[in-house]
């Protein structure tokens, strides 16, 4: 008999976000990706004109301030802050 107390299975690796390289992706991928970024985060903070930030948040994804995560198990992206 074997004590497994001890033992937590490890996570599926294929099922961690992992970084997507934006040169990658299309600039219409991107672009869409900066517009949902920008309505959801600055359109929750009743901000008048959330697309307004879209120049600012490109040019972040540019600097590597804001990366493209990708979700294997819900088969999503979006931008986030890098690791």
């Amino acid at each position: 008999m074997s004590d497994d107390s001890g033992t937590q299975p490890q996570p599926d690796p294929r099922q961690e976000k992992f970084v997507v390289d934006t040169d990658l992706l299309t600039e219409d991928q991107v672009a869409g990706l900066v517009e949902e970024y920008c309505t959801r985060y600055h359109g929750l903070n009743d901000t008048e004109n959330p697309l307004a930030e879209r120049d600012r948040v490109r040019a972040a994804v540019k600097r590597g301030e804001l990366v493209v995560w990708f979700d294997p198990v819900e088969n999503t992206a979006g931008l986030g802050a890098p690791a």
